[in-house]
């Protein structure tokens, strides 16, 4: 099968074609090489991979890539929470028209199986329970609570709630223009799929960790944001107080979920939790990473200010994954670091983290 992997050279998507090519398939990147994503880097795929360059609004491109091919694998996207507050016209071009204009191209062919790359943050904040046990599925923190500095959400009652693990019954909250556009790429896909008989697939991707990530492009993930930080002698910059919780999943693993999707005829038509099915604070991970890299005296910067369109807590239920994908994460973060670190030092990164919250501010977006 030859597989079309739309913004396959960015950091999940040169691991999605190397875990393809590893196991048979012949593999199609289309790729528009954005500079805040590559800079001046020179691009590298695996070896025996196609490159296309071309947008994934351009419809000549999109055809181009989808010539002969048997499925898709969707990554193609901005990504990033903060900016998306205020370039929404990009965001929202991107994400949703390209995901149209995918769409469009694939009428009529014989492609069997789309794959596309959702995300955690159209759940909002994660699932809690109250402290007699009852399931809440939307919370939401209150404005002036959070200015006060109370992070963490309370009950109608002002009581606190404990989070728990989020499943797919969750109904989604879309805190962010990000959210907004991650939602509707998976339901045009799952859609779509549906009317013209593909096997259509949306993972829902926590937060993607390893070597390869964009480590100058300060709204990419969390740790590269720490590691550039800490490569460059300045202490990670968290917002709130560090005790906010997140699920770290290594690419590798995300690849090879991205391959079961393609192969699990039980997965079409679902949306699946992607994680580690772990939860780690953010404060926490910043200390281990800078442990991991030699640096254990450069403790976080915690700003004790919020930033909006984020949540307090979300890490993942992943027993769908298990069920329908047979789907087992194998890389923890605890034991990961290491190598994570070493690559940070070998790579260097160029700083962007004061940047980014001073763009921020400067709108407003941080309280």
């Amino acid at each position: 099968m030859t597989i079309l992997i739309t913004g396959g050279c960015g950091f999940i998507g040169r691991h999605v074609a190397e875990e393809l090519l590893n196991n048979g398939y012949e593999v199609r990147i289309l790729d528009a090489l954005i500079d805040q994503v590559h800079g001046d880097a020179e691009v590298s795929v695996p070896d025996g991979a196609e490159i296309i360059q071309g947008d994934v609004r351009d419809k000549d491109a999109v055809r181009a890539a989808l010539a002969g091919v048997n499925g898709v694998i969707h990554l193609a996207a901005e990504v990033g929470v903060g900016q998306s507050m205020y370039e929404i016209a990009r965001y929202v071009g991107c994400n949703d028209l390209g995901t149209a204009v995918l769409l469009e191209a694939m009428i009529g062919l014989p492609v069997k199986t789309i794959v596309v790359a959702s995300s955690m943050s159209v759940y909002g904040e994660g699932l809690y329970r109250t402290g007699d046990g009852k399931r809440l599925g939307y919370v939401r923190r209150r404005m002036q609570h959070v200015k006060q500095g109370q992070w963490d959400p309370l009950d109608r009652d002002n009581q606190p709630l404990t989070p728990v693990a989020t499943d797919e019954e969750k109904p989604v909250d879309l805190a962010s223009i990000y959210a907004l556009t991650k939602y509707a790429q998976e339901r045009q896909v799952l859609i779509f799929g549906e009317a013209y008989g593909l096997d259509a697939v949306a993972l829902r991707l926590f937060n993607v960790f390893g070597a390869g990530q964009a480590l100058s492009n300060p709204y990419t993930g969390v740790l590269a944001n720490f590691g550039s930080r800490l490569a460059n002698g300045q202490p990670p910059m968290i917002f709130e107080d560090g005790r906010q919780r997140r699920d770290f999943v290594h690419v590798r693993d995300v690849a090879t979920a991205f391959r079961l999707a393609l192969e699990k005829p039980a997965a079409a038509g679902h949306v699946i939790n992607i994680g580690s099915g772990q939860a780690y604070s953010i404060a926490d991970v910043a200390t281990l990473l800078a442990d991991a890299m030699g640096v254990p005296e450069i403790g976080p910067d915690i700003m004790n200010k919020a930033r909006s369109g984020d949540i307090r807590n979300c890490f993942a239920d992943i027993s769908k994954a298990r069920e329908l994908l047979g789907f087992e994460p194998k890389y923890r973060l605890e034991n990961t670091l290491a190598p994570f670190a070493e690559w940070v030092r070998q790579t260097g990164a160029v700083d962007r983290g004061a940047e980014m919250k001073r763009q921020l501010e400067e709108r407003g977006l941080v309280s």
